[in-house]
């Protein structure tokens, strides 16, 4: 007997495998062809487009962003599904390259089909990423 992921699980093993560090899981939640936007005016905003490219350059962009062994530490705050649409928030925090706090408060819309992740729109505070990653 199988058992098919819920859109939630499968969010919330994301994140929860972001926060351990877990990129086998990361890679596995994804479709190929996924879309994740992130908003603002930042060197980060735009719509990244397939798996690679939001893995490799947006998230792998934004750790290098952190003080070295400063990976940012992400933690799960609430998440619920309608459909095949689930709305996770998150915490991430730590220290930039620049030497700044990062303590930001995040949310993501996702969209779950056929237990891959195929759309991401984040929302967060912009201005404390500029202030604290690009500042």
């Amino acid at each position: 007997m199988t058992t098919t992921a819920t859109p939630l699980s499968v969010v919330v093993d994301y994140v929860n495998a972001v926060a351990e560090g877990d990129l086998d899981t990361i890679v596995a939640a994804f479709a190929e062809d996924a879309t994740w936007a992130y908003p603002g005016d930042l060197p980060l905003s735009r719509v990244w487009r397939g798996r690679d490219a939001i893995i490799n350059d947006f998230l792998g962009g934004a750790g290098a962003l952190f003080a070295p062994g400063g990976t940012p530490q992400v933690a799960l705050v609430n998440a619920f599904a309608s459909g095949e649409q689930v709305l996770a928030e998150w915490t991430s925090t730590g220290i930039t390259v620049n030497g700044h706090q990062y303590d930001n408060r995040c949310a993501g819309i996702f969209t779950v089909r056929d237990g891959k992740i195929v759309s991401v729109r984040e929302y967060a505070d912009t201005q404390h990423v500029e202030r604290t990653l690009f500042g």
